[in-house]
C-alpha cells in the first residue's frame, strides 16, 4: 500500500479497530505462554545470525513512567508483571539501566539520539529536536523499513521534532474507557487508553504483508494510574494503585503479544521494551517525576526479546543507559551505528549467553533534569545524577545554594541515606564528573524553540504538568 493511500485511510482504520479491540478485550482470557508463544528455541549463534536475516521487524514499546524495581523480574515481591516476567525469562534483561532524565521530553530526546542531555540541548518545555539530528526511524526508513509511530504523550509530539523518519506518526484516536476501568492519577484528564494504541498497531500490521516494519508504541496507562477490577490487587494508596496499573498494562502487553503470535509476526520480530523515567512516592520528599533524578525516577527496565526463545533468559549485569538502546539494536541488525554517547551492548549480551561477564568499561552513567524546564523566565537550575558502580552522586542547584548527596547501594539498596560525609574522596571525584558534564555544549548548537499554542498547553496540562 502506498504511503498516500495509507495516510488517507489511517484515521478511519484506527477508529474502527479501536472500538472492536476494546469491545473484545473484555472477553480475553489470559493464557500461559505455552498456549500461544510459537517462537522456537534459539541459541547464542542465532543471536549472531540476526544481522544476516532480511525478514526482521522491530517493535519498540515505551511504557511511560515504569520503574524497574516494581517488576517481578527485577526482584519485586508483588506479582505486578507476570506476563512481562515470563517474557524476560526467555529474552535479555538489563539489570541496572538508567534513563537520562526524569522528564519525558529530555529523556526521549537523549534516548532517540543516543546523546546525553547536554549534547542534545533538549532540556526545556519549548525546545525542539533540530532537523540535523539523526533519528532511529530515519535509519530504519533508509534501510527499507515502513516506519510508524503511535504516541500518547504530548511531549513527543511531531511539533517537537520527534516524528523525523516516520512514514506515519499519529496519536491513536481516544475512545471512552471500557466499563470498570478507573483512572486514579488526580492530575490526569487525558482520554483514551493503551488499548487504542494496540488496536491501531494491529490494524497497521494487517496491511503490511511481507514489508519490513519498525513500529514505535508509547504506552501511557501506568503514567495515568489506570486499572480495572481484575487488576485491582494491591490496595488503594497511590503507590498501590501504581502497582495495579502495572498489572493492567501487563495484561495489555499480553494481548498484544498474543495477537502478534496469531498473525505470525512474533517469529520474525525483535521486540525492545523500556521506559523514559520512573515515579517517586515520597522516598526523598516528593511524589511523581520531572522534579529530581534520584533512583526511583531514573532506574527503568530494559528488555530485548528475540524472534526465538533463549532459555534460560539472559541477564546483563553491567550498568547500561537509554543512550545504549539504539546502538545495541542496530548492532544486532547489522545496521550502521551512528556516533553518539551510547554504545552497543551486544558484547555484554554475547558474554551473558556464554555464561561469562565482561569487565565494565566507562562505568559512569548520567541523568539530568533542568528543574526550571517549565519556567522559561528563570535561569536553568540543573540537577544531575552521576552513577558509578554502587555509588550515586546527586547534585541539586537551587537559588539558596547547591546540595550534594552521595548514596551507596551496597548497604542501602533503596538509596535513602546520604553518605556524603562518609566518602569524601568519591564525593569530590563524582562532583568533578558532574561539573565536566554540565560544561559540555549541544552538538547542534542551542536547541531551536517554538511557541506552544493553548491547545497544546492544555493537552500537556491534562497529563498533569504545571505549565505557564
Amino acid at each position: 500500500m502506498s504511503k498516500s493511500v495509507l495516510d488517507q485511510r489511517w484515521p478511519w482504520l484506527l477508529t474502527a479497530a479501536t472500538v472492536v479491540l476494546i469491545f473484545l478485550s473484555t472477553f480475553v482470557r489470559w493464557r500461559s505462554p505455552q498456549d500461544w508463544d510459537p517462537r522456537p528455541t534459539g541459541s547464542a549463534k542465532d543471536i549472531e545470525l540476526l544481522a544476516q536475516r532480511d525478514d526482521l521487524n522491530v517493535l519498540f514499546i515505551l511504557v511511560d513512567t515504569l520503574r524497574a524495581d516494581r517488576l517481578g523480574s527485577y526482584g519485586y515481591e508483588r506479582e505486578t508483571s507476570p506476563h512481562l516476567d515470563t517474557m524476560a525469562a526467555s529474552g535479555v534483561r538489563f539489570a541496572r539501566h538508567l534513563a537520562q532524565s526524569s522528564w519525558t521530553k529530555a529523556s526521549m530526546a537523549s534516548m532517540w539520539t543516543s546523546l546525553l542531555p547536554t549534547h542534545t540541548g533538549i532540556t526545556r518545555f519549548d525546545h525542539v529536536i533540530p532537523e540535523d539530528a539523526l533519528m532511529p526511524a530515519e535509519i530504519f526508513r533508509d534501510a527499507g523499513y515502513q516506519t510508524v509511530g503511535l504516541y500518547r504523550n504530548g511531549w513527543v509530539a511531531p511539533t517537537f521534532g520527534f516524528d523525523q523518519g516516520f512514514d506515519v506518526y499519529e496519536r491513536p484516536l481516544p475512545v471512552p474507557l471500557p466499563p470498570g476501568v478507573r483512572r486514579k492519577n488526580p492530575t490526569v484528564t487525558e482520554a483514551g487508553t493503551d488499548e487504542s494504541a494496540v488496536a491501531s498497531a494491529l490494524e497497521f500490521l494487517r496491511f503490511q504483508g511481507s514489508n519490513k516494519w519498525f513500529l514505535y508504541m508509547h504506552f501511557m496507562d501506568v503514567h495515568e494510574y489506570l486499572y480495572d477490577e481484575s487488576s485491582s490487587k494491591f490496595g488503594t494508596r497511590y503507590t498501590d494503585v501504581y502497582d495495579n496499573s502495572i498489572l493492567w498494562t501487563d495484561g495489555t502487553l499480553q494481548r498484544l503479544m498474543e495477537a502478534l503470535a496469531e498473525s505470525g509476526s512474533l517469529e520474525n520480530t525483535l521486540i525492545v521494551l523500556t521506559s523514559d523515567h520512573g515515579e517517586a512516592f515520597g522516598e526523598h520528599g516528593f511524589e511523581g517525576h520531572a522534579r529530581k533524578v534520584y533512583r526511583e525516577t531514573s532506574e527503568v527496565p530494559f528488555f530485548i526479546f528475540f524472534p526465538f526463545r533463549i532459555e534460560p533468559g539472559l541477564v546483563v549485569p553491567s550498568r547500561t543507559s537509554n543512550i545504549d538502546i539504539w546502538p545495541t539494536v542496530f548492532d544486532l541488525l547489522g545496521l550502521e551505528i551512528p556516533s553518539g554517547d551510547g554504545r552497543s551492548r551486544v558484547p555484554e549480551i554475547m558474554a551473558a549467553a556464554a555464561g561469562t561477564a565482561l569487565p565494565e568499561q566507562n562505568t559512569i552513567a548520567i541523568a539530568h533534569l533542568d528543574q526550571t524546564w517549565a519556567r522559561p523566565a528563570q535561569s536553568p537550575q540543573p540537577t544531575v545524577a552521576v552513577v558509578d558502580g554502587d555509588l550515586r552522586y546527586i547534585r541539586i542547584d537551587q537559588p539558596e545554594g547547591r546540595v550534594e548527596q552521595l548514596f551507596d547501594a551496597v548497604d542501602d539498596p533503596l538509596e535513602l541515606r546520604d553518605r556524603a560525609a562518609d566518602f569524601p574522596g568519591p564525593l569530590v571525584r563524582l562532583a568533578q564528573e558532574a561539573e565536566a558534564y554540565l560544561d559540555e555544549k549541544p552538538i547542534w548548537g542551542e536547541a531551536p524553540t517554538r511557541e506552544l499554542d493553548e491547545l497544546e498547553l492544555n493537552h500537556l496540562r491534562a497529563l498533569g504538568y504545571a505549565l505557564p
